[in-house]
């Protein structure tokens, strides 16, 4: 047999680039623990903001983990995983989302660890999983329960929300604010509690302080009256709201009108004239006083509605347009034909008000309105924007505690809770697993550290006094970072929805375990989020001057 030179096959494509076994494990995880480095100053009330600068040179300035990470532009395909655990946290709960990201970043850390000691990873992946299944049960059943009517509490979870975030200089009253908008807008079924939290309108205007947000019964619109001679405020408005454009119809298909002396033009405007009159006196006749459309009213139809003392707005928004309908009783309308007056809302007065530098259209004094709107206000544009996401992250809490009736305490007494259980928990089984489930116990513990660091105080000390409190039985023992003391988290009104708890643990393990059991990263030429060179990853901040 001639011995003949083999020659190499190559089955990717020129360019690509491949990492393999313990490199490509070892790269994920440095790319998912950069990205937890990289949110984890932000965490606690102590944790500092983010300043985010992209390509055209706006400017964020944020402390909320989804925000900073969307922000960033990712790259790298492990680290993107990542991103997708904090947009889960947000879609799911609301708040949470560095919670989740630290949780998974310090998960792969200390299975690197294991890995060193040539623990399969599989067999790791197993041992979180079954941790995150224990975690769940233990979880609820340390949690206490909570209803509608615990408005005390409700405002706690709300404040705790809040804290360390742009809107803590008047978080008391804000988290006032949140709990009488979420109670306005939830539905009961069968005793069991409904929240869209789509329907609390957040309209952002820049001026005056943080303490100036206001709740309105009913909608705030960013939109003005559109002709001067319409009133400027209706009382007892009986509200229409129509989705189809109070305009002339075009043609379907192209048309051509010959038109052969003066008198057909000015007939063939006449007529013109007259639908939108007839328009006009079929809204008058249902009663309607204030008209809302989705598209575009005609010049001639405003003057005629502005005769009728009809107030109207134009292009409104089909999300605002549901939402009145829920805040007023009013129906949606297509064909002006088949107005009725049973299709008609009510709110106690429409007006338009000057807000900043712009007009704005108030439906104020609903009766018991499904819809609401915050005005939330502000010295600057980054001012308005972190107090908007702050009162997201409590408005989604507030909803979460009251959806699934149970909380938990914060200052990181939760997790050193869920950690010392986790351990008797993993002090029962044998095998390898055994290891993982103690490497989870482990991992959760990085909250309450977290905190302590971005507060600058010790974290071991701290640590050691938490677990200690713990073993005697005070499960709600946390963290007051302002003093660097111990204290019951309960009694110091540090309150958290278990849901944040059980959708981080969730999200975190089942995206660790992914990013684990890949032992093989085949990246592309020529597309994005190829690897690094030699496989180190590299965080793209895509920041001009940083």
């Amino acid at each position: 047999m001639t011995n003949q030179q083999i020659q190499p096959i190559f089955i990717l494509p020129e360019g690509s680039q491949r990492t393999t076994g313990k490199n490509a494990q070892r790269t994920n995880i440095m790319a998912a623990k950069l990205v937890s480095e990289t949110v984890r100053t932000t965490l606690g009330p102590k944790g500092m903001d983010k300043m985010l600068v992209d390509s055209l040179g706006d400017v964020v300035v944020t402390n909320d983990g989804v925000t900073i990470l969307e922000e960033m532009s990712i790259e790298h395909p492990s680290a993107k995983m990542i991103v997708e655990v904090a947009k889960t946290q947000e879609d799911e709960v609301g708040d949470g989302t560095t919670t989740a990201v630290v949780l998974v970043g310090e998960l792969l850390k200390n299975a690197e660890k294991l890995l060193d000691e040539n623990i399969h990873p599989t067999v790791i992946a197993k041992g979180f999983r079954m941790a995150a299944e224990k975690a769940h049960t233990i979880l609820n059943n340390i949690a206490e329960d909570i209803n509608e009517k615990d408005t005390n509490l409700l405002q706690n979870i709300a404040v705790t929300a809040m804290t360390g975030k742009g809107a803590e200089t008047a978080k008391e009253k804000l988290g006032e604010l949140c709990v009488k908008a979420v109670k306005q807008v939830m539905d009961k079924e069968d005793d069991k509690i409904i929240i869209d939290t789509e329907n609390i309108k957040l309209e952002k205007k820049v001026g005056t302080g943080i303490e100036d947000t206001e709740l309105v019964q009913g909608i705030v619109l960013d939109k003005e009256r559109v002709h001067s001679g319409m009133p400027q405020s209706l009382k007892n408005a009986k509200i229409l709201l129509v989705d189809s454009a109070i305009e002339v119809k075009s043609t379907e298909t192209d048309a051509k009108i010959q038109i052969t002396d003066p008198g057909q033009m000015q007939a063939f405007i006449d007529q013109e004239e007259k639908i939108l009159r007839e328009m006009v006196e079929k809204i008058a006749k249902s009663g309607a006083n204030v008209l809302f459309c989705q598209k575009g009213i005609d010049d001639i139809a405003q003057h005629f509605l502005a005769k009728k003392g009809v107030y109207a707005a134009r292009r409104v928004k089909k999300s605002d347009m549901e939402k009145l309908a829920r805040a007023t009783g009013a129906t949606i309308t297509t064909n002006l034909d088949d107005i009725t007056s049973s299709d008609l809302g009510k709110a106690g007065i429409v007006q338009e008000k000057k807000v900043g530098d712009e007009q704005m259209t108030y439906v104020e004094e609903c009766k018991n309105p499904k819809a609401v709107t915050m005005l939330v206000r502000g010295g600057t544009e980054h001012v308005v924007d972190e107090v908007k996401r702050a009162l997201e992250d409590a408005i989604g809490d507030v909803s979460a505690a009251l959806t699934t009736g149970k909380v938990v305490g914060g200052a990181g007494s939760t997790e050193v809770e869920l950690s010392r259980n986790l351990r008797h928990f993993a002090n029962s089984l044998s095998g390898r697993e055994q290891l993982a489930v103690q490497a989870f116990a482990d991992s959760v513990e990085i909250i309450p550290k977290t905190l302590a660091e971005n507060a600058g105080l010790d974290s071991i000390n701290i640590l050691t006094e938490l677990k200690a409190m713990h073993d005697k039985g005070k499960k709600w023992a946390g963290i007051n970072v302002f003093s660097g003391k111990v204290i019951d988290s309960w009694k110091a009104s540090v309150i958290e929805p278990l849901k944040i708890k059980t959708q981080a643990v969730k999200s975190a393990s089942e995206s660790a375990i992914m990013i684990l059991r890949i032992d093989d990263v085949i990246a592309s030429s020529g597309g994005k989020g190829g690897m690094p060179p030699e496989g180190m990853p590299q965080m793209p901040g895509g920041m001009p001057g940083y």
